[in-house]
């Protein structure tokens, strides 16, 4: 305690402490990643004239804006399961989920609440947005099976190789959880189970072509990022104080 002038004593102020790690900026990144790309996926994206191949349509390219992000989503949940384990990442996939719902209920509210008269965009916001909570649907339910197997996957086989052969369980399960997550986001977000949300299906052969290029995608990505993703996980581990190495 200190003396003020007056001679009465005063309480210095107290904080929590922080850490001295980096799970808040990883779990902060992680959301922020995962909000922006359920935003940009309520836009298909199409590369490529109309191409068939024995009646097959492999062209045109079809994907969303959210394949610009969504995959680094992955990446850090390759860290957070790596580096945290797996109850660290299941708070970060309970907190995206969280905020990524809160998003799509305040979306909806917006929406429904009375333009001003001098405001001319409400068919605009509802075209683009009004479509979000169909996605974010979509999102959460393929996010939550695809982060939980990505995390589960990688945590599993971890335990057996421990601290070796990391690009082994960073492929393999960015493959079985971008699996997941794919086909349950295409069925809803554009596919007929998410019909009852509202909204129309896109055409069978333009969803299995959607399907399998976003799975394909988002594997190449995560396959590219990996000697980004080595670097960052090794930074992390070497600025985590209490970081215990498995085995």
């Amino acid at each position: 305690m200190t003396r003020t002038e007056t001679g009465a004593t005063s309480t210095p102020a107290s904080y929590a402490s922080g850490g001295r790690g980096n799970y808040d900026l990883i779990l902060a990144a992680f959301c922020g990643l995962l909000l922006i790309s359920n935003i940009g996926a309520t836009k298909l994206i199409q590369f490529g004239p109309r191409v068939e191949v024995l009646g097959y349509p492999v062209l045109p390219i079809i994907t969303d804006g959210g394949a610009f992000l969504f995959p680094l989503t992955y990446v850090l949940g390759d860290v957070l399961a790596e580096v945290y384990g797996m109850r660290k990442a299941r708070r970060a996939i309970f907190t995206g989920f969280v905020l990524a719902a809160l998003m799509s209920a305040t979306f909806v509210a917006v929406d429904a609440a009375p333009p001003a008269s001098d405001w001319p965009n409400q068919d605009a916001w509802t075209a683009v947005l009004g479509f979000v909570p169909r996605i974010v649907v979509a999102s959460l339910l393929g996010y939550l099976a695809g982060q939980f197997l990505n995390a589960y996957v990688l945590v599993r086989l971890k335990a057996r190789a421990n601290e070796n052969r990391l690009w082994v369980r960073l492929v393999t399960s960015t493959v079985v959880g971008e699996l997941a997550d794919t086909l349950v986001f295409c069925l809803i977000a554009f596919g007929p189970l998410g019909a009852f949300l509202g909204g129309g299906s896109i055409p069978w052969d333009s969803l299995v072509n959607y399907t399998i290029v976003g799975w394909v995608y988002k594997v190449t990505v995560e396959v590219v990022f990996l000697p980004m993703t080595y670097r960052v996980i090794a930074a992390v581990k070497r600025r985590e104080p209490d970081y215990a190495p498995a085995g």
